[in-house]
This record gives structure tokens, C-alpha cells and sequence, in this order.
């Protein structure tokens, strides 16, 4: 009978050691991690190419980030009157700024796109009405923070569009159905800034952020961890004057309840950087899970 049992361990260890067995297991925990949903203050395009704090978070997300299959990215630059989602197989890098210097101009991020991945979601999203885009690049809000993360540029990207005309609540119900994604290795990013007025941008070296803009930040930071909706859907009256400072557009915003809508319940939340650009920008990150 020991022996028996002994041949029976003896078989069942040299099944596990064999490669095609380990393969298969290393796959099936790949499949069952579920991916973390980003959101990024992506700032000035300039951060594409210096090397400052915020910069180097990004490449330190790229080191800590479990590795994609694919990436959705909601960016504040790509906002329409519908829900669209990029579907070019090799989307061109956009240049959807104006003024700044010319190496940033010969910057390309080459990566490619997942036109499957884009029919799957206008066939699945905001009940069949969203729609494809063939032609659709990738905006500052995508590459300039991917450049950072995944400098091989070798993961595919496919961009879904704010829709224009959805409310704040239908924006985070939007997003809800992307939940799914993240059990199909699908890195969800949503970047803008969770403070953005570009009116008020100061430049000068050393300048101290505004004082509503530290509390505008301060505000949805504490609402992130309390998941408190009231504050993130903008429905507590008395902070309205806060939001028309800190977005006198609502564009930069609108990327953050993408993230809050992706995640769910049980997500740990923390912020990988927090910080202000030019006295008017949040730089704030949030990781969900």
C-alpha cells in the first residue's frame, strides 16, 4: 500500500515539473489577477520628455504594474459627441498642442492597436450605441504617460472617447461596465488632472500652489477613500464654487470617473504621486487595486 501510494506522489510530481504543466499553471494565475485601474494627472505634454518626480513615478509604475495584454485609455483629450472607441491596428501619435519645442514634435510612440478588442467593446458599451473610429490616434493624454510607463511601446492601445453629451452619473455608469476588462489582463488608464485651470497657471520657480486648489485636491482625495458619490458627482452644492476654479471645463475631470468606475468595492486606493505643476495642475495619481 506505501508503495503504492509513493509511485502515486512519484507520478503526480513529475506531471507537476513537466514545462507544459507549469506553463499551464503559470497561465491560469495570469488569468485569475485581476488588473488594477490607473488614473494619472497627465499634466503638461512637456513631461513627455523631462526628467522630474513625476516622470520617474511613471517609470516606476512601469516596474511595478503586472504586465497588460492590452491598455484602454480615457483621455481629456479626446472629447465628442459620442461614444467612440480607436480601432486603428498601428494609431499614429498626435500632436494636439500647439507652442512647444520641436524635439517633443519628433516624439513617436509606436505602439500598436487591438481593432478586435475595439469591436468587442462598441458592440458590448452604452447599450450598443458606441461606435468605432478607424482613424483615431493616440492624444498627448495617452502617450506622453505611456511613453514613461511602457517605453517599448510594444503593448497594444486602443482609446475610448468622452462622450459629450452623458451627465457626470452616466460617465461613472459608462465606466462600470469595464469592470470586466480587468479579468482579461486589460490595464484600464484614465488620465486628466483632479485639478486643472490653465488660466491660473504660473510658472515661476518656487510658486505655491493655490489655496483652493489644495482644497479642491484634498476634497476628492478624501471622497476617493471614503467613496463618497456625493463628492465625486459634484452634487454637494456647497463646494460648487470650488469646482468652477479647479475645472472651469470639466474634460480634465471627467477621466477620473472612469477609474472610480472601473473599480470596484473592494479595491485598495492609494496615490502613487501627489503634487502640483505651475500652481494650477494636480498631478495627483490613483491606483485602485
Amino acid at each position: 500500500m506505501y508503495r503504492r501510494q509513493f509511485l502515486h506522489q512519484a507520478i503526480l510530481g513529475m506531471v507537476a515539473a513537466h514545462p507544459a504543466a507549469r506553463a499551464a499553471k503559470r497561465q491560469a494565475a495570469k488569468a485569475a489577477q485581476k488588473m488594477p485601474v490607473m488614473f494619472i494627472g497627465h499634466g503638461s505634454p512637456m513631461n513627455a520628455i523631462l526628467d522630474n518626480d513625476f516622470t520617474r513615478h511613471l517609470a516606476k509604475l512601469g516596474r511595478d504594474l503586472p504586465r497588460p495584454r492590452a491598455i484602454l485609455v480615457v483621455s481629456a483629450h479626446w472629447l465628442v459627441g459620442q461614444t467612440l472607441l480607436s480601432s486603428s491596428a498601428m494609431p499614429q501619435t498626435l500632436y494636439d498642442f500647439g507652442g512647444f519645442p520641436q524635439p517633443l514634435y519628433k516624439m513617436r510612440y509606436p505602439s500598436p492597436g487591438d481593432p478586435v478588442l475595439a469591436q468587442k467593446l462598441a458592440h458590448e458599451l452604452h447599450e450598443g450605441k458606441a461606435d468605432i473610429d478607424e482613424q483615431r490616434g493616440l492624444d498627448h493624454g495617452a502617450w506622453t504617460v505611456l511613453h514613461h510607463i511602457y517605453p517599448q511601446a510594444d503593448i497594444p492601445v486602443v482609446q475610448l472617447s468622452l462622450n459629450s453629451q452623458l451627465y457626470l452619473r452616466e460617465h461613472l455608469e459608462l465606466a462600470n461596465e469595464l469592470q470586466a476588462l480587468r479579468n482579461e489582463q486589460v490595464l484600464i488608464l484614465a488620465s486628466g488632472n483632479i485639478v486643472h485651470n490653465l488660466r491660473l497657471i504660473d510658472s515661476t520657480p518656487g510658486v505655491s500652489t493655490y489655496e483652493w486648489a489644495l482644497a479642491f485636491d484634498e476634497l476628492i482625495k478624501h471622497a476617493l477613500l471614503q467613496h463618497d458619490l456625493t463628492q465625486l458627482l459634484g452634487e454637494d452644492r456647497s463646494k460648487h464654487s470650488l469646482w468652477h476654479m479647479a475645472h472651469p471645463t470639466l474634460e480634465h475631470y471627467l477621466p477620473l470617473l472612469y477609474a472610480v468606475g472601473a473599480s470596484t468595492a473592494d479595491d485598495a486606493i492609494d496615490f502613487p504621486f501627489e503634487g502640483f505643476h505651475d500652481a494650477s495642475l494636480s498631478m495627483r495619481s490613483v491606483r485602485f487595486g
